[in-house]
């Protein structure tokens, strides 16, 4: 039959996994001893202890009638009949010593009353007897102590020594592979079996380029004989470059599934520890599993934080723990036999901050870039997300894919996710356009804050400004389509204009110009119609700052300083700038001139403009938020159309061109149209809004 947790026939006489001990068991017998000692008869028991002066008084009366001297601890005990009992025993001891009713003491041994007292010694015990003629009669003996001596002695450090046993065996077996104190150097690395591992690359939205670059890693997992066989050596390692979100980690399982190998998953941090040496164990136990489970995959997240490059630290000399562990971790990956079927495959989105030496041929031998999904992958990010809502008819993916750029998978995952809350929120059945806008508002911008307490002196200057960025935007050849503008305050913003960004994958210097002329729209409309300026500009003249000292110091498109670049991504130069004084002051110059030139543009622009600027800006205070028809209506078609509009209507065309032809063969080179792709680089979540 079948096994249903396993899905494999199942054996009827399976062998039967062997009995825990069972830890209650130690507690069990040492409560037995515990209260076993309680019933053990103690020494004085009936007997009261008294000086040896008052003890030979005593005597020389005759009130003994019996007297026992222990030669192993001298101690003599004397019994007493009751008739002279009272001359020892006050009334209230008497009464004490007659309600002896305990079952587990020799009554027989307790019919007379006794006495008990230390000797000095044998000799004056003997000298005592001798000299004062006593007539009570002496037993002498010696009582063997050995069981004694061992029940109160030996015995409890072997019950101490055995429940330490057991506490610790517990926690060893509790703690696991790298758990307990016994198994702080063994890997934490996760082992997925092949069965477990169920993600393909049929998971994996987008990444078309970088799944083509993994794949052939699955094929020399799957069939290496046929590399091996013409010369050729299997990658060591490859190295999954990209920010954070774009699904580096999901790939490498994704590889793990499609070769149907065992995966071993670990973090970076994961090797680094407080005790020496520790790291560098876990490392040489992680691959010494990978050998005996090969052919396999090793993926180690974040390998940055072991792998930061040496001599860069905060540690001034000594023994960097860190430092041991990335050693042992290069000789592991160059100690690798040429075909020994493990590969490695690491992910970080810091590759400029990994130490040179782990970056060679030989270790990693391949780095592939994991980039924000272009609009062609974001549709399929979307798609995939989208399966489990339930969508009204009139939602767009393209539309979404077109507004979202910059995002990544795991922030397109989450605009899902706040429009199915935001439309269930609003009692809806299905989720809207509305719906998903909301939500990229939502994630960009922060919460809408309508209740925030707002003169109508700010409104006024919210909406001027505002409607300077939607104006001049509209006017410049390469300004960002306008989306809607609002003066509903959001997160920190107390009003924003939402943008859809053309994406590309260079930019000229005219873009550059057109973009800080719209960011300094703002400004300009508060200088022109209100006669004074306010800090809502303040994100705005950040953003203009750092573009500008771009162009000049990275980009080379300064005309007194062009073709130079002084960008230091390695951070050779933190405590000193890479040019000269005079230098440093022309770039300074430079900025300034380009942010007033445009400046001045843009007041320029808004004086053109001025009758369409002040309805947009009336508009606003009337409704709070319009859209790009309203800013149509007022402002008429924009003379160019964006990159986006024109790709669409080549798209069209090319579309209705290959549907006309008819013929059963393959149309000529000529007449074959490609789907355009997205140029464009995305740019950051919050590039497509201007937060004031």
């Amino acid at each position: 039959m079948l096994d249903p947790r396993r899905g494999t026939p199942s054996s009827g006489n399976s062998p039967k996994s062997p009995r825990k001990f069972n830890l209650m068991w130690i507690y069990l017998i040492i409560g037995f001893f515990l209260l076993g000692l309680l019933f053990v008869k103690p020494q004085n028991a009936g007997q009261k202890e008294i000086k040896w002066s008052d003890f030979t008084e005593y005597a020389k009366e005759g009130v003994f009638s019996s007297i026992t001297l222990d030669r192993s601890n001298f101690k003599a005990v004397a019994e007493i009949t009751p008739q002279k009992a009272t001359r020892v025993f006050s009334k209230r001891e008497l009464k004490q010593l007659d309600n002896r009713n305990f079952s587990f003491i020799n009554t027989k041994e307790l019919k007379n009353y006794g006495v008990s007292t230390e000797v000095p010694s044998m000799d004056a015990f003997d000298t005592f007897i001798r000299d004062n003629a006593i007539q009570t009669p002496v037993e002498y003996k010696t009582k063997s102590r050995i069981w004694t001596s061992l029940l109160f002695n030996v015995v409890p450090f072997i019950l101490i020594i055995f429940f330490w046993y057991y506490i610790m065996r517990g926690a060893m077996s509790r703690g696991g592979a790298g758990g307990g104190i016994f198994n702080v150097g063994k890997s934490k690395a996760k082992i997925f079996d092949r069965t477990k591992v169920t993600t393909t690359f049929a998971n994996v939205a987008g990444l078309q380029e970088a799944k083509q670059e993994v794949q052939e890693v699955v094929d020399f997992l799957k069939s290496p004989s046929k590399y091996t066989k013409l010369g050729g050596k299997i990658p060591k390692g490859v190295l999954l470059v990209g920010p954070p979100g774009t699904g580096k980690t999901l790939l490498a399982k994704a590889v793990a599934g499609e070769a149907h190998v065992p995966f071993f998953s670990m973090s970076g941090s994961d090797f680094v520890e407080m005790f020496v040496g520790v790291g560098a164990s876990r490392v040489r136990d992680l691959f010494a599993q990978a050998k005996e489970k090969a052919p396999c995959i090793v993926f180690i997240d974040e390998i940055d934080a072991v792998g930061r490059a040496r001599g860069k630290n905060n540690n001034l000399g000594g023994n960097d723990e860190r430092e041991n562990t990335l050693n042992q971790l290069l000789t592991e990956m160059d100690g690798f036999g040429g075909n020994s079927g493990v590969i490695v495959l690491a992910a970080t989105n810091r590759v400029d901050v990994l130490d040179k030496a782990l970056l060679r041929a030989g270790r990693f031998d391949r780095q592939i870039q994991v980039e924000l999904p272009d609009i062609n992958d974001r549709k399929e990010i979307f798609e995939v997300h989208m399966k489990g809502l339930k969508l009204a008819s009139t939602v767009s993916v393209e539309t979404l894919a077109r507004q979202t750029p910059g995002f990544s998978g795991a922030d397109i995952a989450n605009v899902c996710n706040e429009a199915a809350l935001i439309a269930a929120r609003h009692n809806k059945s299905h989720i809207e356009n509305i719906d998903f806008n909301n939500a990229i508002d939502r994630i960009i911008g922060g919460l809408e804050k309508k209740n925030r307490i707002i003169t109508e002196e700010e409104r006024q200057s919210i909406a001027i400004h505002e409607a300077g960025h939607a104006t001049i935007s509209w006017m410049l050849q390469y300004g960002n389509p306008l989306v809607k503008v609002t003066i509903v305050p959001r997160g920190k913003a107390l009003g924003a204009a939402w943008y859809m960004p053309e994406e590309r994958q260079i930019t000229h210097t005219q873009v550059l110009l057109d973009e800080m002329c719209s960011l300094l729209g703002g400004r300009a409309a508060e200088e022109l119609f209100l006669g004074q300026i306010s800090t809502g500009a303040a994100n705005d003249l950040e953003r203009v700052t750092r573009l500008a000292q771009a162009m000049v110091s990275v980009y080379g498109m300064s005309e007194k300083l062009p073709n130079i670049n002084y960008y230091d991504p390695q951070q050779e130069y933190a405590f000193q700038k890479p040019y000269s004084e005079k230098t440093a002051e022309l770039i300074d110059n430079e900025v300034n001139e380009i942010i007033a030139t445009q400046y001045q543009r843009a007041k320029d622009i808004l004086l053109e403009n001025k009758e369409g600027h002040h309805k947009i800006a009336d508009r606003l205070l009337q409704e709070e938020v319009i859209y790009t028809e309203d800013v149509e209506q007022i402002l008429g078609k924009r003379q160019w159309k964006s990159r986006g509009d024109e790709l669409k209507e080549q798209t069209e065309k090319d579309t209705q061109k290959a549907s006309s032809i008819t013929a059963p063969t393959p149309p000529p080179l000529d007449t074959v149209s490609l789907s355009p792709r997205d140029e464009e680089t995305p740019s950051s979540k919050g590039g497509d809004s201007d937060k004031d």
